[in-house]
């Protein structure tokens, strides 16, 4: 069950509630307009071994990650195929028809109205964590998925973990994986790694969704707290006062996305 913290602070789990079903996808929504948010949302995806069905995105910006099973499988790469040496490949995901392979730990962008559909070509679901900013606050909308296209980026839309810099402030570090560089300027997407113990109070200037990929520990809202664990979803609205306490011996590890964007080091203690 959701946890309502103060402010509006909520907190839920990957798979609360009952998912949209089509195909090979299911879809659990946990943060968007229906749950009080104003302008981002955040669901969860899990795609079935196999093709997916279309999926065309809104007037906004749809910000992807690819979560990491830790079960590695060996795939056929397709004849398009860019991998890079020791990159473990789930399958694709054709953006506009366009195919690029589909690693864990990778960050993915997607422009207003384009469409996008995931190839699983392993025996375990892919799960994808997924931010619209504005949320288009409607159901998805499917379609058949384009055969081939070009795609109308000149930036690659795919961006992996293990690629970009770390970014360190005070005692944790953060890696920026979608923003302005890949063709955002709507929102940010960025993985963070806090390390044991509880951080000052502070708040931002925008409202952000988090997922908990590692660790434990408990989420503070003012004077409100629930513990956290890996799959947990968060959602803080803007200038919401929190904090994530790392209540392990190892590194907590978060996913984070806000709108509008930003530089995830800015903050405002209290």
């Amino acid at each position: 069950m959701a946890i309502e913290l103060e402010g509006g602070c909520r907190v839920s789990e990957m798979r609360e509630g009952v998912p949209l079903t089509n195909g090979t996808l299911r879809i659990w929504n946990q943060v968007g307009h229906a749950t009080g948010a104003q302008a981002i949302s955040l669901r969860i995806m899990e795609f079935a071994p196999g093709p997916s069905p279309g999926i065309r995105n809104g007037d906004c910006d749809e910000i992807l990650y690819v979560l990491n099973s830790e079960r590695g499988h060996p795939v056929r790469l397709s004849e398009h195929s860019e991998r890079t040496p020791n990159v473990e490949i789930l399958g694709e995901i054709l953006i506009n028809g366009y195919p690029f392979d589909l690693s864990p730990d990778a960050g993915i962008y997607l422009r207003p109205h384009e469409t996008f559909a995931i190839d699983n070509r392993g025996p375990n679901p892919i799960v994808i964590v997924s931010s619209q900013c504005p949320d288009p606050d409607r159901n998805p909308q499917f379609v058949t998925a384009p055969s081939a296209a070009s795609t109308s980026s000149e930036r690659a839309p795919l961006v992996r973990l293990a690629d970009r810099p770390a970014q360190p402030t005070a005692d944790r570090w953060y890696r920026v994986l979608v923003d302005d560089e890949i063709g955002s300027t709507n929102a940010t997407q960025f993985v963070g790694s806090i390390p044991p113990g509880r951080a000052p109070d502070h708040f931002h200037q925008y409202e952000e969704v988090l997922v908990i990929l590692k660790g434990e520990g408990r989420m503070w809202a003012g004077e409100t707290n629930t513990p956290i664990a890996p799959g947990s979803c968060i959602y803080l609205p803007k200038e919401q006062v929190h904090c994530v306490e790392n209540t392990g011996v190892d590194e907590l590890r978060l996913l984070g996305v806000f709108y509008p964007a930003g530089s995830p080091s800015v903050r405002y203690d209290v």
